[in-house]
């Protein structure tokens, strides 16, 4: 083993992320999400009594781990497979899949509501500022001092909002809005999905109309 470099191989080591993704989940655009279930706790946690059921945490960071790393146009649908369920537990599966999911989203819209008034907030602090720096060459040192911490401290947070956390905040309201978009399958056993144009076109449509329902807040 004298002389070879192994950590220059190791280094020098490339992946196929997006080869994997095409081939495990990618079907003519659309992203299918196969899980395979044994049971209804599975899907819905143990400690959740009917009527106010939610999704058991495992399942959830599944779920949307798996559609994170699917590409961002492709709309997300989840085929659960097993035939241990009832007609009752696929209705709650599935209406609580898209209640926990709309929430998540719902979330995150609050988050970028905040985001938004302290993105407003110190571009007006920037400007302000700004000016009164310009105005005000003959300002003593101290103010002016203060005045130039002020201005770098809402230009640092303006660049941060627009180049990092608003495109790290960009990137979670997509996926939340894939995911509050999501349709659900079930099948007793797994089978390579087909997705056709037509099919593909047929789920543009219901996604089209779930979002603008959503749009002009009529309930789905």
């Amino acid at each position: 083993m004298l002389g070879l470099n192994f950590l220059k191989l190791f280094e020098a080591r490339k992946a196929h992320l997006d080869t994997r993704i095409k081939r495990d989940y990618i079907r003519n655009g659309v992203a299918v999400i196969p899980c395979r279930v044994s049971g209804y706790d599975d899907v819905i946690s143990s400690y959740s009594v009917k009527g106010l059921e939610t999704l058991n945490p495992e399942f959830a960071e599944y779920l949307k781990s798996t559609a994170a790393v699917t590409p961002e146009e492709s709309p997300i649908v989840l085929n659960i497979i097993g035939d241990c369920l009832s007609q009752e537990e696929k209705t709650t599966i599935e209406e609580i899949i898209r209640d926990d999911m709309a929430y998540d989203l719902g979330m995150v819209e609050e988050i970028e509501k905040r985001h938004t008034k302290r993105l407003w907030l110190m571009l007006i602090i920037l400007i302000v500022t700004a000016a009164l720096l310009w105005s005000s060459l003959t300002m003593a040192d101290g103010p002016r001092e203060l005045l130039y911490l002020l201005f770098y401290f809402a230009a640092d947070i303006l660049l941060d909002h627009i180049f990092l956390s608003g495109h790290d905040l960009r990137e979670e309201r997509r996926l939340a809005g894939r995911l509050a978009s999501i349709k659900i399958l079930f099948s007793d056993n797994y089978e390579d999905s087909v997705y056709t144009e037509k099919d593909v076109n047929q789920l543009y449509s219901e996604i089209e109309k779930d979002v603008n329902e959503t749009i002009h807040g009529s309930e789905p």
